[in-house]
C-alpha cells in the first residue's frame, strides 16, 4: 500500500484548488460518455467537482498567501492489493470497498495530529475522487527512453485514491498541517499546529487494510523492509536478515517476523537476541523453528514415511545387487 502525502513545495497549493481539481476531473472528461466518478466524503458519495471546489477555497481563514491551503493525500493499493480486493468483491464492489477504507484512513489522518477536538474524519474538510487509470509523465524511465509516451495509459490495474484536504478543519478555525513533524522538538509549535508522524501514519494505512480485509502481507511487501533497506542501520539489517530467514521456511517463523519487523524498522532493539527475547524465544530456539519442515497440506505424515522406506529399500536392493555382481566376479 502506497500513501503519501504531497509535499507544499512541489504542489500548488497555496491559491485557490480550481486547478487540481480540475485535473483530477480528467478521467470524467476523457471517458466522456461513461457515467462520471462523483467525489465523496465521510457523507456523501456523490460530491459535484464544483461543490468541492467551493468548499475547499471557502476554508481557509487567516491563511497569509505564502500558506499552503491544502494537502493532497495519494491512497494507492499495490497490483497484489487489488487482486485480493477482486477475488474478495469483484471489480466494481471493489471500488467501494476502497472508498470504505479510504474514509477510514482520513480517520487515521486525523488523530494523528493528537489534537483535541480532532478525532475523526468528520473533523475535517477533505474530499477524495477514485480514479482508474495511471498516465506515464515525464518522469517515468519508460517516457524518457522513448518505449512509452507522456499521457499514455499504464496497464494493469491502476485503481486508486486521492483526497484533498484542507489545511483548516471543518469549522475553519483549527490549522493542521501534516508537514509540521516536530515530534516534541518545538512544543508550543506542535500544540498550534499539530505533530504529525507521516510514516505512522502510512504505516497505520498498511495495518488497517491488512485487517481489513485480511490480507497476508508478505514480509518484502511491507512498508518497514523498505524503510529498514532504505535507511536501517547495519544492527537493523543484520535483525532484519534473521528474520527473513524465518519467513522463508515455515508459518511460524513467518507469524514470528511479521510480528517483529515494525519494531525492529523503528529501532527498538539493541541486539537480534534482545528481539528474539521480545516474543520469548532466543536465538537456538528460533533456529530449531527454522529447522522443521514446511508444512504441505497436499502430504500426509503418512505418504512421508512410505517415501522414506521405499526409499531405504532401493538402496538395500542396490547393495545386494552390487554384492551379487561383486560374488560372480570374484568366481
Amino acid at each position: 500500500m502506497y500513501i503519501n502525502i504531497t509535499d507544499n513545495k512541489e504542489a500548488a497549493n497555496k491559491g485557490s484548488s480550481g486547478a487540481l481539481v480540475n485535473y483530477l476531473e480528467k478521467e470524467n472528461r476523457l471517458e466522456n460518455g461513461k457515467e462520471p466518478e462523483l467525489w465523496f466524503n465521510g457523507q456523501r458519495h456523490d460530491i459535484e467537482a464544483y461543490e468541492v471546489r467551493h468548499a475547499l477555497d471557502g476554508n481557509n481563514a487567516k491563511l497569509g498567501k505564502d500558506e499552503a491551503k491544502f494537502f493532497l493525500v495519494n491512497i494507492s493499493p499495490s497490483q497484489k492489493e487489488l487482486a485480493h480486493l477482486k477475488e474478495l468483491f469483484g471489480k466494481e464492489e471493489l471500488k467501494e470497498q476502497l472508498k470504505a477504507y479510504a474514509e477510514k484512513v482520513m480517520d487515521e489522518y486525523a488523530r494523528n495530529f493528537k489534537r483535541p477536538g480532532i478525532n475523526s474524519s468528520k473533523d475535517l474538510l477533505w474530499f477524495a475522487k477514485l480514479e482508474n487509470h495511471r498516465y506515464y509523465t515525464y518522469k517515468d524511465k519508460e517516457v524518457q527512453d522513448g518505449t512509452k509516451k507522456r499521457g499514455e495509459k499504464k496497464t494493469g490495474d491502476q485503481i486508486h485514491i486521492q483526497a484533498i484536504v484542507s489545511r483548516r478543519d471543518i469549522t475553519n478555525r483549527i490549522k493542521l498541517s501534516p508537514m509540521n513533524s516536530s515530534k516534541g522538538r518545538n512544543i508550543e509549535h506542535s500544540k498550534k499546529m499539530g505533530q504529525f508522524d507521516r510514516m505512522a501514519f502510512k504505516q497505520c494505512g498498511e495495518t488497517l487494510f491488512d485487517e481489513k480485509f485480511d490480507f497476508e502481507r508478505n514480509l518484502k511487501d511491507t512498508m518497514a523492509y523498505a524503510n529498514i533497506q532504505k535507511n536501517g542501520t547495519l544492527k537493523q539489517r543484520e535483525q532484519l536478515d534473521m528474520l527473513e530467514k524465518g519467513a522463508s521456511q515455515n508459518y511460524q517463523s513467518k507469524s514470528i517476523a511479521s510480528e517483529l519487523i515494525k519494531d525492529v524498522a523503528e529501532g527498538l532493539f539493541h541486539t537480534t537476541g534482545d528481539m528474539l527475547e521480545s516474543v520469548g524465544k532466543s536465538i537456538g530456539g528460533f533456529l530449531e523453528i527454522l529447522m522443521e519442515p514446511v508444512y504441505d497440506p497436499g502430504i500426509a505424515p503418512n505418504d512421508i514415511d512410505d517415501a522414506q522406506r521405499r526409499k531405504k529399500k532401493k538402496k538395500k536392493r542396490g547393495q545386494s545387487t552390487d554384492q551379487s555382481q561383486g560374488q560372480q566376479m570374484s568366481r
